[in-house]
């Protein structure tokens, strides 16, 4: 049976709010129908670790309510935007 890939949260950014990291289930808020929702998160590469407040990039969504993240690129950094 052919699934299409719901696309709709990929290259969001979000924030941290429960530590990401191999093996764990985190937590991720993120810009979701109009408003801001929390989201399981896991490592996209299944090796790396974000802190709490770390901004994220969503790599892959998996409804309902899990997104896989890697780091922030530089160029899309706040601190980095001017």
């Amino acid at each position: 049976m052919h699934r299409d890939v719901d696309r709709s949260l990929t290259g969001k950014i979000g924030r941290v709010t429960g530590r990401i990291g191999p093996g764990t289930i985190g937590e991720v808020m993120l810009p979701f129908r109009g408003g801001t929702s929390a989201f399981h998160a896991h490592p996209f590469d299944r090796a790396s670790a974000f802190a709490v407040g770390e901004e994220v990039l969503v790599i892959y969504y998996e409804p309902p309510q899990t997104v896989y993240v890697d780091e922030l690129p530089d160029v899309l950094r706040k601190d980095a935007r001017g």
